[in-house]
Formats: C-alpha cells, structure tokens, sequence
C-alpha cells in the first residue's frame, strides 16, 4: 500500500509537472505577465492533487482500482494531467468572471450613488419649503435685495412660489411671465447667484424652483 501511495504522489507530480510546461508554452506568449514558470508549474501540480479529492467526491474507486491494475493507473494518469492542462483555463476563467462581475458591481454602485445624489438636489427645496425657518423682521440683507429687484426678477419668483408645480420648465416660465426666454434665462441666473433661485438637472432637462431666501424676500415685498 505505501508503495502504491508513492507511485500515485510520483504519477501527480510528474503529470503536474508536465501539465505546467505544456500551459506555460502554450500562453507564456501570450500572457507575457503570467509567463512565470514556477508559478504554472505549482498550479498545475496544485491541480493535479487535487484529482483524489475529486474521484472521492464522486464515489469513484479508480485511486484503489488502480493498485493492482497498470491500465486503471494509466487512466488515473490521464485524469491527473487533464486536470492539470486545464487549470490555467479554469484559473483564467474564474479570474475574467470576478473581474467582470467586480466592474458590473462598481458600475451599479456608481450609478445608485448618481440616482441619490439626484435624488437629494430634488429633495433640498422640498425640505426647504416644508420646514420653518427663524426670520428676523428687519434682516438687512433681505433689504437690500428687495431693493434690488427689478420687476423681471419679482415676476420669476412670483411664479416660482405659486402653481402646483415646484420645480419649473424655462419655457413654462417664459410663458407665464411673458418675456423672452433670454431675457428669463438671465434673470433666473442672476437669482440663482443670489440664491433666490436655484436649478435642478433631472432627465427631463434643467428645472428651475425658489429656495427659502427667496420666498423670504418675496414675503417682505407683499
């Protein structure tokens, strides 16, 4: 029995060892960053060893058949090297697969952290709108911004705080003030500077609302 061990540890390395010199000649060109020879050589014995293991999960006696029986060992021969041709594929195989699923799953986090950022601009105003602020009765900065408003300006916040509808289309905004759309483009930026105003990008395009300075500084003005 203890010699037959030793003729199968003889028969794995050998096919091990063979199995290794065949991959690495085979993708040694190839894969000029895996052309290690020792390391071919250990995966394929690593491989290789692993074929008892694999005959026990199976139920097969081919490792007790062979003791006795020259053409069982030349089959377990056979299985062994098998094992060993194919453990750079089963390695590269398993390597691509992780890797790509390792791509598909920073994608998808990529793409929630994109949506809750999205989703949290939109959310700001809402919050903004449903939550009571302390307001100073004479706050001088929202005098002095009264003060600089022209019509234009006071129209756009006007419609921006009414209507059922929080976050508003340029060309709905056009359309409700009556003005040109440069005209209404410039004065929502020069509110979002001031941040009376501000802008949301959503698929729909770019959507405009009121911010709480502003509905602040439309209060003081009725």
């Amino acid at each position: 029995m203890a010699n037959h061990i030793f003729i199968m540890a003889t028969v794995m390395l050998l096919a091990g060892i063979f199995g290794g010199l065949v991959n690495y000649y085979l993708y040694g060109e190839k894969d000029p960053d895996a052309s290690s020879l020792p390391r071919f050589l250990v995966v394929g014995v690593g491989a290789s060893f692993l074929v008892p293991v694999v005959l026990d999960l199976v139920n097969s006696e081919l490792v007790l058949e062979s003791q006795g029986d020259p053409s069982r060992l030349l089959i377990f021969t056979g299985f062994c090297l098998i094992s060993a041709l194919l453990s750079r594929f089963v390695i590269d195989n398993l390597s691509d697969r992780i890797f790509n699923e390792a791509q598909v799953a920073k994608q998808r986090v990529e793409e929630v952290q994109q949506d809750l950022r999205m989703i949290r601009t939109n959310l700001l105003p809402l919050i903004d709108t449903e939550t009571e602020q302390d307001v100073h009765a004479h706050d001088p900065s929202i005098l002095t911004m009264q003060d600089e408003l022209d019509v234009t300006s006071t129209s756009v916040l006007k419609i921006l705080s009414s209507g059922r509808f929080i976050f508003r289309s340029l060309a709905g905004l056009c359309r409700e003030v009556n003005q040109d759309e440069s005209t209404v483009l410039k004065t929502l930026n020069v509110l979002t500077v001031r941040s009376l105003a501000g802008k949301v990008s959503s698929k729909e395009g770019v959507r405009w609302h009121i911010t709480e300075n502003g509905r602040r500084v439309l209060e003081s003005t009725l």
